[in-house]
């Protein structure tokens, strides 16, 4: 009978979980109607993205009104870097970090091509950006500046808070990519001091194609999506009940359950390490600073990451790479080469490998993992080896 396949990208995506399918079941069937309609059933569907919307605030620690649903992640970080920067003017600067992902780098990006400036922000080699070069950075034109929570590749937290309070100072909107901070650390608006904050309901066992964005009330938001005005203006487009109230429970249940998950996700992760790390030539990314509980990313040299990728699906292991195949060539990501030192001579023959792990992560699962991996390392690097 072969083995159970191991599930280790929970960064990219989590399964959902019974209690938001259950709870999202009516808003697909007998309530899936139109919240903006008058009707009574359109009332219905209207009061469950309300209590959804009461529900997300509470954990947020804001007001009901500052909440947008939204796509998902990348609609939120393009909502918050675009839409604000549009709102302050036609031109200005935007500050961000070079580990932010995709979605806000290259909404930055699209903000460069309008015509406003755009500076992106060295972090140190655990992936940390540095307080006083991130204030020197604000100056008079600054309209935004845009910094993650916590790091989808690496899993290494920023000082948000900081970091926040310095914007606040120089009149600089604070926007924060949080999607992979909700159930891992406190997302206290309040206590964090940002602008605008953003989530996405897969990364926490809620459904796919359901965000959020929190817009502190007095932050100037243009919108990038126009049509019938739902959201307050804000994000128009009929809006999807069932994914709202799904998210809703998502993270509400997150929420109730972070003190333990860090705990156990925590242990589980250093358990993998303590043996991942032992492997000649591992290097664990972003360890000296404070991290997800959950993430590991591991550099081993001498590896081409696709045949190890492979191999470990062959294994039943799911795990992904902290690096990019682009033209036919390793690449490293822009997240690992920003924690290279530019005089560093590094072999391009560098595997990164991400482990994330979930909730359901049990410890025979991370035995096999920490088994199954210096096997296949050890099997390539003969191979590598041998004479043709």
């Amino acid at each position: 009978m072969s083995q159970a396949r191991i599930y280790l990208d929970h960064a990219a995506t989590t399964p959902m979980r019974d209690e938001v399918a259950e709870a999202m079941r009516p808003y697909f069937f007998e309530n899936g109607y139109n919240a903006s309609s008058l009707h009574a059933e359109g009332r219905r569907a209207r009061a469950a993205i309300d209590d959804a919307r009461a529900r997300v605030a509470a954990v947020l620690r804001c007001k009901p009104s500052e909440i947008v649903f939204c796509s998902g992640g990348t609609e939120a970080d393009n909502l918050a870097v675009i839409g604000s920067a549009r709102a302050r003017g036609p031109r200005g600067r935007i500050v961000a970090s070079a580990i932010e992902h995709h979605a806000v780098l290259r909404a930055v990006e699209s903000l460069r091509a309008e015509g406003y400036g755009a500076q992106f922000l060295p972090v140190d080699e655990s992936g940390v950006v540095d307080a006083e070069r991130f204030g020197a950075a604000l100056d008079a034109q600054t309209l935004l500046a845009a910094v993650m929570y916590a790091n989808n590749e690496i899993g290494t937290i920023e000082p948000v808070a900081e970091l926040a309070g310095i914007a606040r100072e120089r009149g600089v909107i604070f926007a924060c990519d949080a999607v992979q901070a909700a159930g891992a650390l406190p997302l206290d608006v309040g206590m964090l001091g940002v602008d605008l904050l953003a989530l996405s309901g897969h990364k926490f066992g809620g459904p796919k194609g359901a965000g959020a964005l929190f817009v502190r009330e007095g932050t100037p938001i243009a919108a990038t999506l126009h049509g019938g005005g739902q959201e307050r203006g804000r994000r128009s487009g009929t809006e999807d009940v069932a994914g709202i109230v799904g998210f809703a429970v998502a993270l509400e249940l997150a929420e109730s359950e972070r003190a333990a998950y860090v705990r156990r996700t925590a242990g589980l992760r250093d358990r993998l390490e303590a043996t991942l790390l032992a492997i000649p030539g591992a290097k664990g990314n972003g360890k000296a600073a404070a991290r997800l509980p959950n993430i590991s990313s591991v550099s081993l040299s001498g590896i081409a990451v696709e045949p190890l990728l492979i191999a470990l699906d062959l294994e039943g292991i799911a795990v992904s790479a902290g690096s990019a195949c682009a033209t036919g060539s390793l690449e490293p990501s822009h997240v690992i080469a920003a924690l290279r030192d530019r005089s560093e001579r590094r072999d391009r023959r560098e595997a990164t490998l991400r482990f994330s792990l979930g909730r359901k992560t049990t410890e025979a699962e991370i035995d096999r993992v920490g088994a199954v991996v210096p096997i296949l390392v050890a099997r390539q690097r003969e191979s590598a080896a041998a004479p043709v």
